[in-house]
């Protein structure tokens, strides 16, 4: 497939812990993921934060990012993301002013507003943060004052950050998000990957909207997909029931470690195929590359982005790192 414009692709990682995996395990297989997605070509390893989540560990989101940034060379680190409402804006612009003095040119800030848990423990992380996530737009705008270089006559600065250069990205899974990255001139990240109802409502408010800023002349899009490929379709469709079974649970509340994969079954299929979940993994994309491949041109023809980030909850690690590896071949196949 000849493109018009060559697509970036890049990697969403939750740190996810399979069932009988240690954290050490899974902070160890973050790093060899990065370190393999370098050599592939993606351009981003991005770190999502969740919290109060067992099968999720990328908690400490800048924590890990910078010792994935310590053990990698030139792919871009980033959060997928930070979720302002759960931060002070000071602690966030030293955090990344730090870390993109210690890897310069690598840092990605992506900010979103949701909690990236349930309201109970948002409530314990920060308890005002309703008021925050109201102030989100203006929250964004304090950031980047504690990144401009002529702060030196303000009472509170944050002086690890000043004249560092870090990309700022809005992150969002409705339309309002779409207002906030249009209005500021900054790039925009759909999580199309697991709420995509309002994908195409939310990048054409983005591109419309849109107004060059000093950080951004013309709009960047940016959309999440989940990958699962394998040599086989039918490889693909077992390593799947893993993160199957695993949406099951956050639809449910019952929330579990990822399991190791089991062969397809009618009741899986059943599952599967509910209306909820099916609506929830749209943009789910399992099977040989070949169907990868139609289905990442598809969407790539219909939605127009610049960049695909890709999660992929596959239980074991070596399985994983050949979906992605498969991916790579499919997006480098696709820019040729």
């Amino acid at each position: 497939m000849s493109q018009n414009k060559k697509i970036s692709y890049s990697v969403l990682e939750l740190a996810v812990v399979g069932q009988d995996i240690p954290h050490t395990k899974v902070f160890e297989n973050s790093v060899e993921l990065a370190r393999t997605a370098e050599g592939l070509g993606y351009k981003r390893f991005w770190l999502a934060e969740h919290h109060n989540m067992v099968s999720i560990a990328s908690s400490a989101t800048t924590v890990l990012m910078s010792h994935i940034a310590a053990k990698t060379k030139s792919i871009r680190i980033g959060s997928g993301g930070i979720m302002l409402p759960n931060h002070s804006p000071l602690i966030v612009a030293e955090q990344f002013g730090t870390l993109g003095s210690l890897y310069p040119g690598r840092i990605d800030m992506g900010l979103g507003r949701a909690p990236g848990t349930d309201q109970v423990t948002a409530h314990a992380i920060r308890s005002d943060r309703m008021n925050s996530v109201f102030k989100f737009p203006h929250e964004i705008d304090e950031i980047q004052r504690y990144f401009k270089n002529d702060r030196t006559s303000t009472k509170v600065r944050a002086t690890v950050a000043e004249g560092v250069k870090v990309p700022m990205y809005v992150l969002g899974s409705s339309t309002d998000s779409a207002h906030v990255a249009a209005e500021k001139g900054l790039p925009y990240v759909f999580a199309s990957h697991f709420a995509p109802a309002q994908l195409f409502q939310a990048m054409e408010i983005y591109y419309r909207e849109f107004q060059p800023s000093e950080y951004l002349e013309e709009p960047y899009s940016i959309a999440g997909i989940n990958v699962t490929a394998a040599a086989t379709n039918e490889e693909a469709e077992k390593l799947s029931t893993s993160s199957l079974r695993m949406m099951v649970g956050v639809l449910t509340g019952n929330l579990d470690y990822l399991q190791k994969p089991v062969e397809m079954n009618a009741e899986l299929k059943e599952v599967r195929d509910n209306p909820a979940l099916q609506r929830m993994l749209q943009y789910a994309f399992v099977g040989d590359r070949k169907t990868i491949q139609q289905k990442t041109e598809e969407f790539l023809k219909q939605t127009g982005v610049d960049e695909v980030i890709v999660a992929s909850h596959i239980y074991d690690q070596e399985d994983r790192i050949k979906s992605y590896k498969i991916f790579s071949e499919v997006m480098k196949e696709i820019n040729s």
